[in-house]
C-alpha cells in the first residue's frame, strides 16, 4: 500500500530538533518549533496515521471536562482552538463540533467537579434533566435518577485526516520528513551527557541538537533507559454499528463511562468503545482481530441505554492500543540521562485531543521557555498501574 503522509528522500543533514514519530505529540511539537524558527526533522518507521499508530483510526473524542484536573481541561480548552485552525486551513471538517454529552448518576462527583472546573476556565457546559435529556434526544433512555451535562463546543476529531494533513502543511513548508527505524537511544551514548545523532537500524546516523522521542507504544523500545517497565501498553477494541446517522437524531458524542461513542459522524457507523484497559500486550505481535466478546458486550450496551438501535448489526471491530504510564499522566520530560533527548508519550485514552498545547509545551521544554511539569515527570511514575485519570 502506497504511504499516504510525507515520505522523504533527502539525505540526511543535520538539524536543530529532530523528532522520532510522526503521530499527534510529535507533529504538533514539529509544528510549534518551527513556527519558533527552528530546523526540525522527522523520522517515522511506517507513514504519519499508520494502521498500527495510536494517533491512527477514524476518530477521537474532545472534551473540556476533566473533574478537577485544572491542567487537562485548560490545554483540552487551548487545543480545541488549534485543531479549528488547522481545519479551516485544511478545508475539511476535520473538527464536528457536535458538543459532548456526559450521562451520569445524580451526584456524580466527577461532574460535580466539572462544573467547578469549567466555570472557573469561562468555557460554557449545560446540566440537563432526564425530562430534558429524552427530549433531546429520544434514542437514549435515561433512568429518573440520572442526569446530562453537555458541553456544546466539544466533539469529534477526524484523527487520521488531522494528522496526514498537518503532516503535509509541515513538509510544505520546510519541515523535513526521513522515512526510517530508529535504534535504542542509550544513554551511554552521549557525549558528558548529551547525543550527538541516532542512528537507525539500517545503520544510518541521524545528527540533530535536540531530540523529541514521541515514539507512541514503541516508546520503550527507543527509550529504554528511560521507559521499561513504565509504559503500559494494552489491547483495546472499538465496536461500530451498521447504523445510519439520522437514526440517531442529534444525539452528541456521548460518555457513559466507561463506554463512550457518537453518531455515524465518520460514516464508518455509530461507535461504541469501553474505556476499560484490556490486557497488556506486546504491540509487535498484539493480535488485530476483533473478537465476539467485544461485540457481544457492545450490543448489550447498545440495547440497554440506546434501545431504539437494539440489534443493529455489528459492522465492523478495530483493534488499536492504548500505551500509558502507571496512573494515566502523560510524561513529557528530559531523558534521565541526556540533557538534549525529550520523552513525549503516555497519552492514550485521552492524549489526542490535547496534541496541539502538549507540542507548545514541548516546544517550550526544548527552547527553555517552560519547565517539566510535576505530574508529566519521568521521576512521577511507577512501575505498577494504577490508573486516576479519566
Amino acid at each position: 500500500m502506497a504511504a499516504q503522509g510525507p515520505q522523504a528522500h533527502q539525505a540526511p543533514q543535520s538539524s536543530d530538533v529532530l523528532i522520532i514519530g510522526a503521530g499527534v505529540f510529535g507533529l504538533w511539537a514539529a509544528y510549534h518549533l518551527h513556527q519558533a524558527g527552528r530546523r526540525v526533522a522527522v523520522i517515522e518507521a511506517f507513514e504519519p496515521a499508520h494502521g498500527n499508530a495510536s494517533s491512527g483510526g477514524e476518530s477521537r473524542v474532545t472534551r473540556c471536562g476533566y473533574g478537577d484536573q485544572d491542567r487537562y481541561t485548560e490545554w483540552a480548552g487551548r487545543a480545541m482552538y488549534e485543531w479549528r485552525a488547522l481545519a479551516g486551513r485544511a478545508n475539511l471538517p476535520l473538527f464536528n463540533e457536535t458538543g459532548v454529552l456526559w450521562i451520569h448518576p445524580d451526584g456524580d462527583p466527577l461532574v460535580e467537579a466539572n462544573v467547578k472546573t469549567l466555570t472557573n476556565h469561562n468555557i460554557p457546559f449545560q446540566q440537563l434533566t432526564p425530562h430534558q435529556l429524552r427530549g433531546r434526544y429520544p434514542v437514549l433512555m435515561v433512568t429518573d435518577h440520572e442526569a446530562g451535562f453537555f458541553e456544546p463546543h466539544g466533539g469529534c476529531l477526524m484523527a487520521r485526516q488531522a494528522v496526514r494533513y498537518l503532516a503535509r502543511e509541515l513538509q510544505a513548508g520546510g519541515v523535513r520528513f526521513l522515512p526510517g527505524e530508529v535504534a535504542p537511544i542509550r544513554a551511554a551514548a552521549g557525549d558528558h551527557g548529551l547525543l550527538q545523532s541516532v542512528t537507525t537500524t539500517a545503520g544510518e546516523p541521524i545528527a540533530a541538537d535536540q531530540f523529541i522521542c514521541a515514539c507512541g507504544p514503541w516508546l520503550d523500545r527507543v527509550c529504554p533507559d528511560a521507559m521499561t517497565s513504565r509504559l503500559f501498553v494494552t489491547r483495546q477494541e472499538v465496536v461500530y454499528f451498521d447504523v445510519e446517522g439520522s437514526a440517531s437524531g442529534d444525539l452528541p458524542v456521548w460518555l457513559d463511562l466507561p463506554c463512550y461513542g457518537m453518531p455515524n459522524v465518520t460514516g464508518r457507523g455509530f461507535k461504541v468503545a469501553n474505556d476499560h484497559h484490556g490486557p497488556l500486550v506486546d504491540i509487535d505481535t498484539m493480535d488485530r482481530a476483533g473478537s465476539p466478546e467485544a461485540g457481544q458486550q457492545a450490543s448489550e450496551f447498545l440495547a440497554r441505554r440506546f434501545p431504539a438501535l437494539a440489534g443493529s448489526p455489528v459492522k465492523e471491530i478495530e483493534v488499536c492500543q492504548y500505551e500509558n504510564s502507571s496512573n494515566g499522566d502523560f510524561v513529557l520530560d528530559r531523558h534521565p540521562g541526556l540533557d538534549n533527548v525529550w520523552l513525549a508519550g503516555c497519552g492514550s485514552g485521552h492524549g489526542f485531543k490535547h496534541g496541539p498545547a502538549v507540542g507548545a509545551h514541548l516546544a517550550g521544554l526544548v527552547l527553555g521557555k517552560e519547565q517539566t511539569i510535576a505530574r508529566f515527570s519521568l521521576a512521577s511514575k511507577q512501575t505498577r498501574q494504577q490508573r486516576a485519570i479519566q
